[in-house]
């Protein structure tokens, strides 16, 4: 018996469902304080991971869920900055969806 590839899961901050990691958009707290998408999932920091929805997001954002992740205060600039990514990646995703 062989064993498969083994695929490594993360858990949604705003649904709490596990999924591959690789569907999932990492948010990053940057040793700076910055907050913001990592579609690279490689910068430095204290991550989360969401799935590419705005309704995760908007889960994860009312019930402090991204705060108390990210161990930050999120302010409203930073709400609508996440916000407007996060439509403008899961747009992207579709585009690619599509063609494929």
């Amino acid at each position: 018996m062989t064993k498969g590839k083994h695929i490594p899961e993360r858990t949604c901050i705003g649904c709490r469902e596990k999924k591959p990691k690789r569907e999932l958009i990492r948010i990053v707290r940057t040793p700076d304080g910055e907050v913001f998408f990592d579609p690279t999932g490689k910068t430095s920091g204290r991550g989360c991971y969401i799935c590419p929805s705005v309704s995760c997001l908007k889960k994860a954002l009312k019930g402090n869920r991204l705060s108390n992740t990210l161990k930050i205060e999120i302010t409203k600039e930073m709400k609508e900055r996440l916000h407007e990514e996060l439509l403008i990646a899961v747009n992207r995703a579709k585009g690619l969806k599509q063609r494929g």
